[in-house]
């Protein structure tokens, strides 16, 4: 089976060397790289930092195409369905590599088996924040969403997102608080609300 071409958030180099080598001719012409999730976001940001990178190594544009939607499977299938030509990448994230593929019953695709891994770029922490007018230390704020069940909300980047998990993890670690999750299509809609 044929696979696609996949481009890895993790630590690492940038693909650029080992995608010359893989064929003389290319790049012959501009390369779509997917990123999974809406403009602005985290996932954005690098793919756009890679993309600029890239077309400098390369000496052909890649243009940055967002496909967000369902903690980033729209856009890891619109890769897994592309030509695999090395034509369409993906920056794949831990929602779109490994929470999404364990995640749901019948995954839309394999993360092995339909992708290629060509390199890492990056890691990204999870940070966080809160408005200001709330309590500074995480346990104050903790103890003010257990006092207010119901009345407290964040965003995630969707359903399943590693915030979402993240998130639900805290919840359980501190003994329970009933605070109400409020997907998006990425992180960066979540922020701006």
């Amino acid at each position: 089976m044929k696979r696609r071409h996949l481009l890895a958030a993790g630590i690492g180099a940038l693909a650029a060397p080992a995608i010359a080598r893989a064929d003389a001719k290319y790049p012959d012409r501009t390369i779509r790289l997917i990123v999974p999730f809406p403009a602005g976001g985290a996932t954005d940001i690098v793919g756009r930092m890679f993309a600029d990178k890239l077309t400098q190594q390369l000496g052909q544009t890649v243009i940055v195409d967002n496909k967000g939607g369902a903690a980033g499977s729209i856009g890891a299938m619109e890769v897994k369905n592309a030509k695999p030509d090395g034509y369409t990448l993906l920056v794949a994230t831990s929602s779109t590599h490994a929470i999404n593929p364990t995640a749901f019953v019948h995954p839309p695709y394999d993360p092995i088996r339909d992708f290629t891994p060509i390199s890492s770029v990056c890691v990204n922490p999870l940070v966080f924040y809160a408005n200001p007018s709330l309590p500074p230390t995480m346990m104050e704020l903790v103890q003010l969403m257990k006092k207010d069940p119901g009345k407290y909300s964040y965003g995630s980047a969707g359903i399943g997102s590693i915030v979402h998990l993240a998130a639900e993890y805290l919840k359980r670690s501190v003994g329970g608080m009933d605070v109400v999750h409020v997907p998006y299509k990425g992180g960066a809609p979540a922020i701006r609300t």
